[in-house]
């Protein structure tokens, strides 16, 4: 059974590392939020001071950080902290889930390379429902040799596992989907929106166009219209699942991949402007899926 340094232990972060504790694995943990660590260590994990500490013995690394200069500082470490890179044997594999840039995901993977580490990206999609039930799916971007030791830990927390190609390739693929996601998310709001202002019961609504052409996931899983399906964050507040300020992020990254290849992405861009602007009204903790108050008469 693989042993495994799991470093950031967020919303994400925390139950992934639980499923690998469930499937009988040793996982040592490291945050920087203490309260994170021991909700961990209750379930069965070590715990390291450092995340070099964390990571120097482990046959794989995972780590789940906010943006990618967390994950160059951890991995590259600079003038007065060594890097996981550096501490590492080479035959442990690194797996770095967060959601970066792919030019960050190059420079790690290009070094790892060098020292003769396996480096690969796995951003994952699904949310915090997904991390908890291990039903994640994740996007790779690595060589063969690295996604196929990868199935030993990600087939744990995960239901769906696609090879994107090489390093970078899962980051590039996350924010594609994402932006769609976002797309989706706002057509949905404005359609239901235009529903409800002609009188039209929104529930009733959502169940002619799912099973229409106009049918996409928003609708089928995550209905952004309050009340109308259960146990999604829209029924709950808008608490929990996605936030704002996640979507934002990714849409950044996804326009600068598109300033980049000079890729045309009107509605990617629109999307990026309507959630920067309802985040920037408060609403950057709440799940994206609120963006339907942009359009609603009761905001």
């Amino acid at each position: 059974m693989a042993t495994v340094a799991f470093i950031g232990l967020g919303n994400m972060g925390g139950s992934m590392a639980a499923n690998l504790i469930k499937a009988g694995m040793t996982v040592t943990v490291f945050d920087l939020n203490p309260v994170a660590v021991e909700a961990l260590t209750s379930q069965g994990a070590l715990s390291a001071k450092t995340a070099c500490g964390a990571a120097a013995s482990a046959d794989v690394v995972i780590t789940m950080l906010p943006a990618s200069k967390h994950v160059l500082g951890l991995y590259l470490g600079d003038a007065n902290n060594k890097g996981l890179l550096e501490v590492v044997s080479k035959q442990t594999l690194l797996i770095d889930c967060s959601t970066i840039d792919a030019d960050s995901a190059r420079i790690v993977g290009s070094k790892a390379a060098d020292m003769g580490i396996e480096f690969m990206d796995a951003p994952v999609s699904g949310g915090t429902a997904g991390a908890a039930a291990g039903t994640l799916t994740f996007i790779c971007g690595g060589s063969e040799a690295a996604y196929t030791q990868a199935q030993t830990v990600l087939t744990v927390m995960g239901g769906n596992i696609f090879h994107a190609g090489a390093v970078g390739a899962g980051q590039v693929a996350k924010i594609c989907n994402n932006m769609l996601l976002s797309v989706l998310m706002v057509g949905t709001s404005e359609s239901i929106q235009l529903g409800l202002d002609n009188g039209l019961d929104p529930k009733v609504l959502s169940d002619i166009m799912k099973v229409s052409s106009g049918g996409n996931w928003a609708l089928e899983k995550y209905n952004p219209c309050p009340d109308v399906m259960e146990n999604v964050p829209s029924s709950k507040g808008y608490q929990g699942g996605f936030m704002v300020d996640l979507m934002v992020k990714d849409l950044g990254l996804s326009q600068q991949a598109a300033m980049a290849s000079n890729s045309s992405t009107p509605m990617g861009s629109l999307a990026r402007s309507l959630f920067v602007n309802h985040a920037r009204q408060g609403n950057g903790s709440r799940d994206f899926s609120s963006i339907f108050e942009q359009f609603s008469k009761k905001k």
